[in-house]
């Protein structure tokens, strides 16, 4: 696969969960790393956790005005924008019919359209600097399969698919990879209230929720953020210049297609 040697990559939402996983990875494999994360307090005290050349920097994916600020912030440090992990997400559950547009709104602002403006604005600093590059998107299984109280994130998350399938046809001519991952169920903080308020919606405890996820599995445990985070280094890696338009599940065979 190889190291990533001194590539300049920007992870959003990589102070926690999966984010904080991949930050480590491509830290780990050579990369310099911003975290670029609306809450800039916490980025800050995993990039000193995790050392290296990890840096912090706030933004809100959903302003088109702090996207492009983070990214011109990046090159005026170090210069290029190599790779770019759009993971900043959320999650709303309810039932369609009794979710709140709001929510609906929200969910998709930060998980379609966040990822629609680092894209952007991060496609075109890769063109400026003579092409090439990794774009890697976190869409879901969820992206790809309907789950009952997920219509918002599952929605947003088929949108984030059908960008990065445009984007990789459009920045084919430039040596841009883009590609996304899917991952099934992980275990974060943002699975954990998931199951909270699945358990709530169904009538069940959240520890029963927990040992349903487990038994649809058919490798027989659930992810963790590290097992994301390999899948994402392959493709941030030159070890995936001849593939994109693709979505790489991470779901231990619970998704197949």
């Amino acid at each position: 696969m190889g190291k990533l040697d001194g590539k300049v990559a920007m992870v959003t939402g990589g102070g926690q969960g999966i984010g904080r996983a991949i930050v480590e990875l491509l830290a780990l494999n050579d990369a310099i790393v911003v975290i670029a994360d609306y809450q800039l307090e916490n980025s800050q005290e995993a990039a000193k956790e995790i050392g290296g050349r990890v840096s912090a920097k706030k933004v809100d994916v959903r302003s088109s005005e702090q996207v492009q600020s983070v990214i011109e912030g990046i090159v005026h440090d170090h210069g290029r924008l190599d790779i770019i992990v759009n993971n900043a997400g959320i999650s709303t559950m309810d039932t369609v019919v009794n979710s709140k547009e709001e929510d609906w709104d929200q969910t998709f602002n930060v998980n379609a359209k966040g990822v629609y403006l680092c894209c952007k604005y991060g496609a075109k600093q890769m063109i400026d600097q003579g092409g090439y590059g990794k774009i890697i998107n976190i869409s879901s299984q969820a992206g790809k399969n309907g789950y009952k109280y997920l219509g918002s994130y599952s929605a947003s998350k088929h949108a984030v698919l059908g960008l990065t399938k445009v984007l990789a046809l459009e920045l084919a001519d430039y040596q841009i990879n883009v590609n996304a991952v899917c991952p099934g169920i992980v275990e974060t903080d943002m699975k954990r209230n998931e199951r909270k308020r699945g358990g709530e919606l169904r009538g069940v405890s959240a520890l029963d929720v927990e040992a349903e996820d487990h038994s649809q599995v058919p490798l027989g445990r659930t992810a963790t953020p590290e097992d994301v985070a390999q899948a994402v280094l392959f493709l941030a890696s030159s070890g995936s210049d001849y593939i994109t338009g693709e979505s790489v599940n991470v779901t231990g065979g619970m998704t197949m297609n």
